[in-house]
Formats: C-alpha cells, structure tokens, sequence
C-alpha cells in the first residue's frame, strides 16, 4: 500500500470522516436502551442479554448496506428505492412518512419524561405536566432546526452522548463489583411465554435503533461526503464504531438493570416520572447519591440530541423523497416536512394523553413489524447491483436475518390476532 493510500487511511482521517455513524448511535440511544434495555434486565435478569446481542447482528447487514451502497455508487438509498421502482419507492415514503410520526412521538415523550424529572433540581417551578413539558420541547427543537443550527448543537450532542457512555459504564462497573441484590430465595420470572412475546417485540423493534434509520444514515453520509471525500474503509469504520457502540451500551443498561433492580421488592416502573427516578436512582445507588442531579441532566441533554435527530433526520428523507418527485424544493420542503411530521406526532402524544408505556410500545412495536420491508428493500438494492460484489457472509446473513425477522412478525401477528 502507498504513502498516499496510508495517510487516507490514517487515524486523523477516520477521526475526521466521523459523522453519520455516530448521529446513527445519537439517535439510537432512546427507548431501546434508556427503557428497553434497562426494564429487559429489571424484569428477566439476564436471560434477553442473547436475545439483544442477537438483533443486533442480525440487523447489522442492513444497516451497513446504507454505507455500502452510498459510497459504492455516490446514491443514496432513496435514489436507489426510485430506480427499483415505484411501487418500492411509494411504498418506502407510505412506512417513512407513519414512522416519523410515531418515532418522534416516542422520543419526544420519553425527553418530557425526564425533563420532569430534571427540573425540579434546575429551576423553583411547579410541576408540569408531560404534555406541557412536550410543547415546550417540540418548540425548542424547531427554533434550533428552523434557524439552521442543528450542525453546532450536534457537536455538543455527541459530547453529551460521550458523558452518559462513560457514566454509564462506570455505573455499570460500580455494580458489577457489587455484585446482584438478587435474594437467594428468589424466583426468576421466564420471558419465554406468550405473555411476554409483545414485551419482546417491542424490545427489538428499536434495536439498535428503527431500521429506516439506515436511509437516514445514507442521506446524512451522502451530505458528509460534500464536506470532504470519505472512501470506503472510513465511512465502515464510522459506522462500525457507532453502530456497536450501540450494542455495547443496550447490554451495559440491561446490565444496570439486573445487577440493580432485578430480584428486588420494588414494583418495575414502565413510564412517567417514576421510569425516569428509578432509572436516575440506579447511578445514584452505584457511584453514589451525589451523581443523581448530573446523571438526570446528562440523561435529559442525551434524550434532546436523540429528539433533535430524530426530526432532522426523517424531514430530510420525506423532503428528499418528495422532491424525488418534483414536489417541493430545498429548505421550504424541509421546513414544511419539520413542522407537519413534529405537529404529527405531538398530535399522537395528545392521543395517548400522555401515557409513556402504551406510546413506546406502540412506536417499538411498529417498527418491529415494518422492519423485514425495509431490511429487504435494503438487501435488494445491494444483491441486484451489477457495480455492487456482496460477500458470502453478508449475504448468508441477510437471509438469516430476513427469516428471523419475517418469522418473529408474523409469530406476533397470529398472537395479537388470536387476542383481538
């Protein structure tokens, strides 16, 4: 390999090529993990550790396909669903366009939920309720998107997203070293029943994050690549290390939640504020009482930088998607985007009154059921490219994952419809 080869490959070019794979992981890092992954562990222990580490190796392949394929043939997936077809293409905007509305309600109720929690420490205010505490947010998020200053509060979301990391595997060591509070006399409770097969569903529906992420990755990547060249084994190496990074915490929360709560006396908290103090009270317990205030803040800012992808990253792709198809143009089609998709869903939260768990297991859920589409709408456009070589193992993955996918939503299907 030449001079020229290793210096674009060097360390300081990869640090420099980061970008779309870490905003993947900001917005990973949400219900999956925070909720998820935590009650996973309060409730079961470790018996859906597998279970985790499992999706996300099985979702990997179409994830990576989004890389693959931008840096491959300078497109990114939207341009590739149109030339696949229409009825894809049409298809893609239909799920996009539902996902949007109900991811951004997922995520913008869960920052309400932990900024109740936060502000009584920050200002000497009375208590508001989440919806308030929701329209607050929403407004917040689209002055900064509206103004076109998402890029400067992206680099401090990446920091902020480093603090919850670094505390959370000190927390997570902290308690390791602990050991269990499980008693002795206590007896595991089995997720392996029918009873707990919506829970499950609604575990891997976000794991590591809702599969049409993976568009969004693409056309983030594609406006990096404006910014400077990016060659392939920076843009893997970008996504490789947000992506894992991902799965390395959702075991590390599932960890705080079994070493912390699982076996314990005290009631699992499924939503609101009472979700949010038991999940601040599991740092608290490890590195100590005084961590509580820093710990709900950096949760909070975490969960505000995952709210603020969130509708960045679907208004680009309804706004691209629809410029695809000469509706709108630019920043006016991206602003009108922002504001319906954020009304939208505001308009869900108000729906469910507010109500946590049945939201996030909604959002969860759906994505779970929608995710084979997309993971093969992602696998076609790699398998079907002339320009394109997929390797063995990604492909005798991609079909591992497609059968489990597939199987797992029609498994729940039967389920919810012999409930109905």
């Amino acid at each position: 390999m030449d001079v020229v080869a290793n210096n674009n490959n060097s360390w300081v070019n990869k640090i420099r090529a980061l970008g779309p794979g870490i905003l993947m992981a900001t917005a990973a890092i949400g219900g999956s993990h925070l909720v998820a992954s935590t009650q996973a562990g309060a409730l079961f222990g470790w018996q859906l550790a597998w279970l985790i580490l499992l999706v996300n190796v099985l979702k990997y392949p179409f994830f990576r396909f989004a890389v693959d394929y931008t840096l491959l043939t300078k497109q990114n997936l939207l341009q590739g669903y149109q030339q696949k077809g229409r009825g894809y293409f049409y298809s893609f905007i239909v799920l996009n366009i539902i996902a949007a509305v109900v991811n951004t309600a997922g995520v913008l109720l869960l920052t309400a939920s932990l900024l109740q929690y936060v502000l009584p420490w920050l200002l000497p205010v009375s208590t508001l309720s989440v919806s308030t505490l929701c329209w607050l947010i929403l407004a917040v998020c689209l002055l900064i998107l509206l103004l076109g200053k998402f890029n400067a509060l992206d680099n401090v979301a990446k920091v902020i997203m480093l603090l919850l990391t670094v505390t959370t595997f000190i927390a997570a060591g902290i308690a390791f070293y602990h050991g269990a509070q499980v008693p002795a006399d206590y007896v595991p409770v089995s997720p392996w029943t029918l009873a707990s097969l919506g829970f499950l569903v609604a575990l891997m529906g976000w794991m590591p994050a809702p599969i049409e992420i993976s568009v969004i990755s693409s056309v983030w990547l594609q406006a990096k690549q404006e910014q400077m060249p990016i060659n392939r084994q920076q843009g893997l190496f970008d996504f490789n290390l947000g992506y894992w990074l991902t799965a390395i915490l959702a075991l590390t929360f599932l960890s705080l939640g079994a070493l912390v709560q699982y076996g314990t006396d005290q009631p699992i908290a499924l939503a609101g504020s009472t979700f949010a103090q038991q999940l601040i009270n599991m740092y608290a317990s490890t590195i100590g009482s005084w961590s509580a205030p820093l710990v709900a803040l950096i949760a909070f800012l975490c969960m505000f930088g995952t709210t603020l992808t969130v509708l960045d990253g679907y208004a680009r792709t309804l706004n691209l998607s629809f410029m695809q198809l000469g509706w709108f143009k630019g920043v006016v089609g991206y602003k009108f985007w922002l504001v319906a998709q954020a009304a939208s869903g505001m308009l869900l939260i108000l729906f469910f009154e507010g109500a946590l768990a049945p939201m996030l297991t909604f959002a969860m859920t759906l994505s779970f059921l929608t995710t084979p589409v997309f993971a093969w709408l992602n696998y076609s456009l790699m398998q079907n490219n002339a320009a394109i070589k997929l390797n063995r193992g990604l492909r005798w993955l991609s079909w591992a994952g497609l059968t489990y996918l597939t199987g797992f939503a029609l498994l729940f299907l039967v389920w919810y419809l012999a409930l109905a």
